[in-house]
């Protein structure tokens, strides 16, 4: 039998080992994860804030920021870290053109910058 997916049990026990390493990279990442999902945004970009701080050159937890600053309509912060998250590397411009998560900034001018720097060339 598959088992059920229980956000708020995952919160919890992700919660309870942050509690005993709050520098648990993988679990901070996680846990702004999870946040973000069950509508948590606050907490997630509590969360995100937190892994780039512990980790400056990781792109993932720039454009991760990036998501939960457009999530929380602070656009032009979130553009800011987005391109941040392109300089160190990120470079999923599918991803980053279908994610629900920066539909706030979609329509920007410069948003439509940024991913012009990603879009493959034909």
């Amino acid at each position: 039998m598959a088992r059920k997916e229980d956000p708020v049990f995952e919160i919890n026990f992700y919660e309870s080992v942050l509690r005993r390493d709050p520098r648990y990279t993988d679990v901070i990442e996680i846990l702004g994860g999870l946040y973000t999902k069950t509508g948590r945004i606050a907490d997630g970009l509590k969360m995100d804030r937190k892994l780039v701080k512990l980790e400056p050159a990781n792109a993932t937890a720039h454009y991760n920021l990036a998501c939960s600053l457009a999530l929380s309509k602070r656009k032009s912060d979130a553009l800011r870290t987005l391109e941040r998250a392109i300089e160190l590397g990120y470079a999923d411009y599918d991803w980053m053109a279908q994610d629900p998560d920066l539909d706030t900034l979609k329509k920007s001018e410069g948003f439509q910058n940024l991913v012009s720097k990603l879009k493959p060339q034909s």
